[in-house]
């Protein structure tokens, strides 16, 4: 069957085409950090006990667990600034999982300092809040998911409209039982998306150019300082000149920038003194990227995504019907009616190749697409070994085609439209949002 086209903006994103072809109702998200709430359904914090904390070996490390809600604040630069306020450094912070920067977000953190520091925190428009002390440190994907709490505007439809459209797509979804699990835009960097350019950089070991893409490369759209003073520094190359003009806010570009006065031409060195989530952050859009491509050929190419075909690779859930990513079962002839079955009870998901140096193809047709995306690429399993900086190796992975939606509702009035629905983690609000909105990637 035909597929509604993405606009080139997304197709450079590997975000190819829609899944429904019913009508969008277009709008804005995030007119305000308001009009997008998020709060984490996190895991449960076991306090320690009196009698377990007096007997404890005191050269062990505890933890000190807080709710922080934040409102319009980049998670890495929440962290460096929590860092300052605690004396402590960056990777002594922990969190589940990366958060919207225009919103109002709730997520559970966890911070190697004594609970009484992090009652102390101050800063603008973060709260803290449910402190408990636990001898486990929190780790990415600690978390079930994401509830949303979503408001679109600038809307031009009237009411009855709005009401069809998004309820004619909803219906489209629900025989889907979900929506196609592309990475957002967010991944990429919405108003500057370069994240996956610069992780295939860093991945065919051109650190100078990654650099150089990360700290220079204007793009339209981003404020108008920061473009001017990123284009005069592609223009001259100039690091003393850079150091004294770009942005406070460009804290992480000035990072390495210092580095580079102080150690020229060491480039590999200059992306080590980036916080590791922030560098691994690249390589993971450009496998983001590889993996969207792969969703949409997949879609493309008419293949289910609720339900696999035999070559597939399949993901079992856990006790909370979460997708395992560390057990694949590969679909035969033999299991291929359980498996389906399975998968149609949400007790199991179709998977897509999340490519690195370990990765594992499906086989046949499955497999074919997978192959051809790489292929394309001119990549291999061992370029995702980065001997010079192993911090940000990837062995890669698979991750479900199809993300469910849980206890959606929406509301019309006052020609805004309110939605609340639920996620598993890793999953994004605004590829699910772009099936009703049918927008352009400046609207989200």
């Amino acid at each position: 069957m035909p597929y509604l086209e993405s606009n080139t903006e997304e197709k450079n994103l590997g975000l190819e085409l829609f899944y429904t072809s019913t009508p969008g109702i277009k709008g804005r998200l995030k007119k305000t950090p308001d009009d997008f709430i998020v709060t984490e359904r996190s895991i449960k914090v076991e306090p320690i006990s009196d009698s377990a904390l007096a007997t404890r070996d005191p050269s062990l490390a505890l933890y000190t667990y807080a709710h922080v809600k934040s409102r319009n604040w980049e998670t890495n630069r929440l962290l460096q600034e929590l860092s300052k306020q605690l004396g402590i450094r960056q990777d002594k912070i922990s969190f589940a999982g990366t958060k919207d920067k225009r919103a109002v977000t709730t997520q559970l953190i966890s911070f190697e300092a004594p609970a009484e520091n992090v009652k102390a925190i101050n800063l603008e428009e973060v709260e803290v809040f449910g402190i408990v002390v636990s001898p486990r440190v929190l780790k990415i994907g600690d978390l079930f998911g994401n509830d949303f709490e979503i408001v679109i505007t600038d809307l031009e439809l009237s009411e009855n409209e709005l009401r069809e459209n998004i309820s004619a797509t909803e219906e489209h979804l629900a025989k889907l039982n979900g929506y196609p699990n592309f990475f957002g835009v967010q991944r990429f960097g919405v108003i500057r998306p370069v994240t996956k350019d610069i992780g295939k950089l860093i991945i065919q070991k051109r650190f100078e150019d990654a650099i150089w893409f990360y700290i220079a490369h204007p793009i339209n759209g981003e404020p108008k300082k920061d473009f001017e003073t990123r284009a005069e520094f592609e223009r001259c190359w100039d690091f003393e000149w850079a150091i004294r003009n770009y942005p406070r806010h460009l804290n992480f570009e000035r990072i390495l920038i210092s580095y580079l006065i102080a150690h020229p031409e060491d480039y590999i060195g200059a992306l080590d003194r980036l916080p590791k989530n922030l560098a691994i952050m690249f390589i993971h859009a450009y496998q983001s990227y590889l993996f969207n491509q792969i969703l949409s050929a997949r879609i493309r190419e008419g293949l289910p995504l609720n339900e696999p075909v035999e070559g597939d690779i399949i993901l079992p859930v856990d006790d909370y019907n979460l997708p395992v990513h560390k057990t694949w079962i590969p679909v035969t002839e033999q299991n291929y009616q359980k498996l389906t079955k399975q998968c149609r009870k949400g007790k199991a998901f179709v998977s897509g190749v999340l490519y690195g140096n370990e990765s594992i193809f499906a086989e046949n047709e499955p497999g074919e697409l997978e192959r051809k995306v790489i292929e394309k690429e001119g990549i291999t399993h061992d370029d995702f070994i980065i001997s010079n900086l192993p911090k940000i190796s990837s062995k890669g992975s698979r991750r479900e085609l199809l993300a469910p939606v849980h206890n959606f509702g929406f509301e019309v009035r006052d020609n805004i439209v309110k939605m609340q629905f639920g996620l598993i983690k890793g999953a994004y609000a605004t590829t699910m949002l772009r099936e009703y909105m049918k927008t352009e990637i400046r609207n989200y």
